[in-house]
Parts: C-alpha cells; structure tokens; sequence
C-alpha cells in the first residue's frame, strides 16, 4: 500500500491552485490566491510528518500566526477537506481508502496542533514575501545573502527567523538575520550547508540575486539584549553562529549607552573568518568594541588567538559581563555547565534555544 508520504511526493505543482479554487468554492475568499501555494504545501507537509523538530516548529510557528492573521480557525474543517480532496485528485490511483482514512486522522492531528498553535501565535502576517538582492560566497559552504522584503520584516537582534524557498515548498530552516534592522528594511542571512540539509544546500549553491524566498514570523531565541541592562557583553560565535551576535553589536552601535562589548570569533584557520571585512568595519568604527579572532587549527595564529572560541573568551572574560554564546552543538554542549563551574552567575550566561512548536 502506497504511504502518506510517497502519496504527497507525486503532488505537482498544480496542486496549489486547485487547492485554492476547491477552498474558493466551498468558502470564498478565504485565502488570498497568491498565498494559496505557500499555504498549501505547509499545512500538507505538517500532516505528512515525518520532519525534523525545527521544521516542524517552523511550520507550526508559519501556520499559527496564518490561521490567526486571516481568520482561518472557525473553517479549518473546510479547509481540511479541501485538502484532501485535492491532493486525491492528484495522486489517483494511489488514493486507496485505507490511505484515505490514514489521511484524514494525520490532517485531523495536524489540524489540532495548529489550533493550539494559532491561540499563542499572536497578531501580524504569517509571512513576508522576500527578494534575493545579494548572494555572496566567502567560502565554498557559506553564503551570505541579503533579502529585501516587499513589506518590512518586524524582527529584532537575536532573533531566528523560518525560511522557505519556492524551490523545496513545506521545507524550511531556522537562520538569524546578521544586522540589526536597517532603514531600507533589508535582512542579512547567513547560511552554512549542512550535510543532509536541503534548504541550506539550496540557499548556498543554487539561489541567486534576483530570486524570492519566504521569511515567517520572528521569535525569541534567548539571544535579545535585556532593554533594561547596559553591562558590558562577552559575546562568543562559532561558524553562522556569528549572525545574530553580529546584530547585536549592530544594535549597540545604533545606540551608544556606555557599554563595552568584546567579540570572540571562532574558525578552524584564519580563512574561514568568513566576515571579516563586515567585522573589521565594526571594529575600526567603534573604540568600544574589541574582535578576537579564535583559531583551534591554525598553527600560524598567535598564542592568545589559538584555541576554542569558549576557552579563549574566557580569557577574555571580565567580571560583570553578560555572556552570549551561540556557534555549533559541540561548542555548546557543556559551555553553561562549564561557565557556571568557574562561578559565573547563571543569569548573565545566555545560550540559543530551539525555536518551539508551541503545540
């Protein structure tokens, strides 16, 4: 018997528009057309399962505020049955009734997650329609890209935000934008390709200038300044894990209150400091700003840049400091253990946390 999965993977792209004209007939002027195919292929991704936990929040996050923003709650049993009845259509003969049946109990739990989702998404739009203005390539793995969203993105440092490209619709990923907001509103991401990682593989080598992305709603990742404290920072980045760090110098640069920040900077060499032009412009604008580069495998690095990102921003390290961490799962994975061993106030230590589902 053919699986939930294989069924959804022979859906064409024609789908979303019959999706959109079946919810058209059966409740006009639901959804937006134009939104219809971004709506379509996150809500049958969800009920496929299957994804990993970051998608799935990503997905529960895009289609909680979208139930909210267009009032979609008191018609999801609609909207659910315009669904199956589409995607029925288009995978015939593989629309059996025990693979009918399977359907119907993944939407109805899906459906349920979104609910909950929805009651704690609060207000604003479910996503933002980005251009591509600007994709470099520092190193073979990364790219920096530069969006431009066609309304402005309501995001602040340290936040993450989910990103979709039309390329893989229903797949998206986790990244922080790298700036503090800019007066042109564009958004600056930074993206490594991971092994196994559709989106990131696509986001690195495939998008160019020129072509749209999707961005979904901000949400907190315990990154953001506290807006009440002016301590001086320690903030310490390994690999991307720079971006949202890098917008927080961005965003004490935008209001000066007296506080000194001290950037420790992780890489293997010293070319793979992928930023560094962005990096050293900051530090030749700003005297209260200081960048240490960290080089665990590079023999030409001088004795006080040689070592891991945590231990040489311990050294670093000054009483009264607020800690941010952020960089790859081994170089966190006991850093707040390890901090707090050498007596550093657990609330002044601030490590990311996964985006939640919110089910």
């Amino acid at each position: 018997m053919p699986t939930l999965t294989a069924a959804w993977a022979s859906v064409d792209d024609r789908a979303a528009g019959d999706f959109w004209c079946t919810l058209e007939d059966r409740q006009p002027g639901l959804l937006p057309h134009r939104d219809a195919p971004l709506f379509f292929t996150a809500l049958g991704r969800l009920a496929v399962g299957g994804d990993d936990p970051a998608n799935r929040a990503a997905l529960l996050r895009v289609l909680g505020r979208a139930y909210r923003h267009f009032d979609l709650l008191p018609h999801a049993t609609t909207i659910g049955d315009a669904l199956l009845a589409t995607v029925a259509r288009h995978v015939h003969p593989l629309w059996t009734p025990q693979l009918a049946a399977t359907a119907e109990r993944a939407l109805r739990r899906s459906t349920d997650a979104v609910r909950r989702a929805a009651r704690q998404a609060g207000d604003g739009s479910a996503w933002w329609h980005v251009q591509v203005i600007g994709h470099d390539r520092p190193s073979p793995d990364i790219a920096i890209l530069t969006v431009r969203p066609w309304r402005r993105l309501p995001f602040q440092p340290g936040q993450a935000v989910p990103v979709c490209t039309p390329r893989l619709p229903g797949h998206w990923r986790w990244l922080s934008p790298a700036n503090a907001p800019r007066a042109d509103g564009t958004v600056e991401l930074h993206v490594r390709a991971v092994p196994g990682g559709t989106v990131s593989h696509d986001l690195v080598h495939r998008v160019r200038p020129g072509e749209l992305l999707w961005l979904g709603p901000p949400v907190d990742t315990g990154l953001s300044l506290d807006p009440a404290s002016t301590n001086d920072l320690l903030l310490v980045a390994g690999g991307t894990g720079l971006a949202p760090l890098r917008a927080l110098v961005e965003q004490v640069a935008a209001a000066p209150d007296g506080r000194r920040v001290t950037l420790v900077v992780g890489a293997r060499t010293f070319t793979d400091l992928y930023d560094a032009i962005a990096l050293d412009k900051l530090q030749c604008a700003h005297d209260w700003l200081t960048i240490v580069p960290a080089l665990s495998d590079d023999l030409c690095a001088e004795p006080a840049e040689r070592g891991d990102a945590l231990s040489i921003a311990l050294d670093q390290y000054q009483p009264g400091q607020d800690i941010y961490l952020c960089g790859p799962p081994a170089m966190l994975a006991n850093a707040r253990l390890r901090l707090c061993t050498l007596g550093i106030p657990v609330a002044r230590i601030h490590l990311p946390r996964a985006p939640e589902g919110r089910e």
